[in-house]
């Protein structure tokens, strides 16, 4: 297999930990070689891969360097727009698969590779020629898993414009690339992270997708596990950075009676440009000795923390994939979330507590009545961390995910059957 993935990073979060995870756990599976960008190369060094042999690093940096340097600048993926920020990766990306050909595809052609998988970028609006040249070779191409356009939820335009988060009203534009359109018709087997991103897919090459979480656990990075003894206070933790769509505020204002009676004690764990109003938020109700804000952490620290409490308060209106949920699920928490999009498809009664999606008055009355009646008999929550934990080990292991997309692969390109 050769693995495409432009965004892979050990050292790293969110899409670039995927990219490095998922690419990782099937190089240890089977034959592959990982191609990524080349800012990623030092990282893959100190992971221990043999440039050249493990991988290799194609170098865009040209043309990439100038306009990352003016997204910092406006304060992109620091201060909201994230739609603006997914914008221009896809603008940049078709140059990093032509140069991925330029590098591999005589060795396409000559059918050194059963499968070409492209793992990142995630968003499905970054669209390249690999799949249509792969198709022409004859050699079986893999797509995703792909994520994201979720819609902003009814009832939260005044986050939106915080997020500044204007151009995702007209995000459909995409759609009218043809190259997208090649893409995906090109394809033999697409892999979508939740059904926002299946519903995404024109309705002919839904044949082919297959519904596929894009975030996992890797066992060795979370190694505790939380007490679910049934006592009180209810301890709840946030993790995550504090911007207006991830809704800690929400929380907080939920949970104020409880904290205030000391039923309850909350754990914020991370930061950002909403930090100082969330701090005021709490101060304002007098809540400063049972709610801790303790900024960014080290991963080890963070498991540390997490598992002091009981469950995982994340009321996100609009969060794509949801990899913090898992990751709760896999330290023993039982995750408290919203009904949307990545944490709504995550979570069910089985594993964790959602309440529906609805305006910020209403999802704040739902969570509070929930939050209340775990007080009033906590005793529920030790079986639905068993049974989280359960469903990690069996479903959202790295390795697990790369034994079904070898299967896949597998299959496909011996022309068995399609997916």
């Amino acid at each position: 297999m050769l693995l495409v993935a432009e965004a892979a990073n050990p050292e790293w979060a969110s899409v670039p930990l995927v990219g490095w995870s998922l690419a990782s756990a099937i190089a240890a599976q089977t034959d592959a070689h990982i191609v990524t960008q080349v800012r990623n190369r030092e990282a893959f060094l100190r992971a221990g891969l043999v440039e050249g042999e493990d991988f290799t690093a194609i170098n865009t940096e040209h043309i990439e360097r100038p306009l990352w340097q003016a997204a910092k600048r406006l304060g992109l993926g620091e201060k909201g727009g994230w739609t603006l920020l997914a914008a221009m990766s896809s603008f940049l990306y078709p140059y990093f698969e032509r140069q991925v050909w330029k590098k591999f595809g005589d060795r396409i052609r000559a059918r050194e590779f059963d499968m070409v998988h492209r793992i990142t970028p995630v968003m499905p609006t970054a669209a390249g020629v690999l799949a249509e040249r792969c198709q022409a070779a004859g050699i079986p191409f893999m797509l995703g898993p792909i994520n994201g356009g979720v819609p902003w939820p009814k009832g939260f335009a005044d986050l939106r414009t915080k997020e500044r988060e204007w151009l995702s009203m007209v995000r459909g534009f995409y759609r009218l690339n043809p190259t997208w359109r090649r893409m995906l018709k090109a394809s033999n087997v697409i892999l979508c992270g939740s059904g926002f991103a299946l519903a995404g897919l024109p309705e002919r090459y839904r044949a082919k997708a297959i519904l596929m979480p894009e975030n996992g656990i890797d066992p060795s990075r979370f190694t505790r596990v939380a007490v679910q003894d049934g006592s009180l206070p209810l301890r709840a933790c946030f993790i995550g950075r504090l911007v207006p769509y991830k809704a800690a505020a929400l929380a907080i204002e939920a949970a104020i009676p409880f904290l205030a009676s000391g039923q309850m004690t909350f754990d914020i764990i991370g930061d950002g440009p909403e930090r100082e109003a969330l701090e005021a938020q709490v101060a304002a109700a007098g809540l400063g000795q049972v709610v801790t804000f303790h900024g960014w952490l080290d991963h080890r620290q963070v498991q540390d923390v997490a598992v002091r409490n009981q469950i995982l308060l994340f009321p996100s209106i609009r969060e794509f994939g949801g990899g913090v949920v898992l990751e709760a699920m896999a330290l023993g928490l039982v995750p408290v979330v919203v009904n949307y999009a990545g944490p709504g498809e995550l979570v069910d009664s089985d594993v964790g507590l959602k309440v529906p999606i609805a305006d910020a008055k209403e999802i704040t009355v739902s969570l509070r009545g929930l939050l209340g009646g775990l007080i009033s008999d906590p005793s529920v929550l030790a079986k639905k961390s068993e049974a989280g934990r359960l469903r990690i080990k069996r479903n959202f292991l790295w390795s697990a995910k790369a034994t079904r997309i070898i299967e896949i692969a597998s299959s496909v390109a011996a022309r068995e059957t399609s997916p």
